[in-house]
């Protein structure tokens, strides 16, 4: 596959997901702390964008990194343990530290 076109289909496999939680480029960019300039270039694949930028992306998205892979017409499966967390990881963002931490101490004495 050409460089190009891994942009590209990283890029529409982002405005997909994007599209999908009904943010626009700005409100994307705004959770992220990107420009929407530089979130419309990754889109159209103008950009080769980080690794860690990827990662930012993912989380701004409340995805796994690995869903901005999975290109479009391709089967993605994640488990139900990925969800899982993924769901936690949401729920622990919109709480405060303290909170965390005891969730951090719950999940230390479950394991």
């Amino acid at each position: 596959m050409m460089d190009k076109e891994i942009l590209k289909q990283v890029g529409a496999r982002i405005r997909a997901l994007r599209k999908e939680r009904g943010l626009s480029q700005e409100a994307l960019g705004e959770i992220g702390g990107f420009h929407f300039s530089y979130i419309g270039q990754i889109e159209r694949g103008e950009k080769n964008v980080s690794l860690l930028n990827l990662h930012k992306i993912a989380e701004s998205l409340e995805v796994n990194i690995l869903q901005l892979f999975a290109y479009q017409g391709e089967e993605f499966m994640v488990t139900a343990a990925e969800r899982d967390i993924q769901d936690m990881v949401v729920m622990l963002r919109e709480v405060n530290e303290e909170k965390v931490r005891v969730a951090k101490n719950v999940l230390k004495e479950l394991l």
